[in-house]
């Protein structure tokens, strides 16, 4: 189960610069459909090989309509079996069209520090 909660993330781009400046976080599409069962699909990438990183675990996720000066609209964020390794797909609500940021925090073993990235995505009709 993730824990929901905000992380002191500035970064508002659909590739989110990671804290060790070697991993970023990118969405799979920037738009997304508006309604429920909304799905988001996340990869964690190291920037020096371009491969994505398989063995990272998530431990924050939260959404809310921020990029539109809306940050107490928040949604249900659920984290969903993904099969490829380094992909993490996410089952939302998105009530309503317009911006959303996607904030992320991931361990990665051998890191002394989390990683973490904000996510700009739209929600389309």
């Amino acid at each position: 189960m993730l824990l929901l909660m905000g992380a002191g993330v500035t970064l508002a781009s659909p590739f989110s610069r990671a804290s060790s400046g070697r991993y970023a976080f990118e969405l799979v599409e920037r738009e997304v459909k508006q309604g429920y069962g909304t799905t988001i699909l996340v990869r964690l990438v190291d920037e020096r090989t371009g491969k994505v990183v398989p063995d990272a675990v998530l431990f924050i996720s939260r959404i809310d309509m921020s990029p539109d000066g809306m940050n107490a609209m928040t949604a249900p964020l659920e984290l969903q079996a993904d099969a490829l390794p380094g992909y993490y797909r996410f089952e939302t609500d998105l009530s309503m069209e317009g911006g959303w940021a996607l904030t992320l925090a991931a361990k990665i073993p051998g890191l002394p520090d989390p990683v973490q990235g904000r996510l700009v995505l739209q929600a389309v009709p």
